[in-house]
């Protein structure tokens, strides 16, 4: 039986694929950072532009 090491950028496209999955993350803010990411865009800059927009959209 033969292991397959994952580079860190496959470890990192399962992450985010996955993480509109993870239980108890918001769906909004894991959208958001999967589109980011798979943008190329996940900067901090970004992100936080990102969540101040998605908690102006909230009541």
């Amino acid at each position: 039986m033969t292991d397959q090491i994952k580079s860190g950028q496959e470890i990192l496209d399962e992450f985010f694929s996955q993480i509109i999955d993870i239980e108890g993350v918001d769906q909004d803010v894991a959208k958001t950072v999967l589109r980011l990411y798979q943008e190329g865009k996940l900067t901090n800059i970004n992100i936080s532009n990102e969540l101040s927009r998605i908690r102006e959209k909230r009541p």
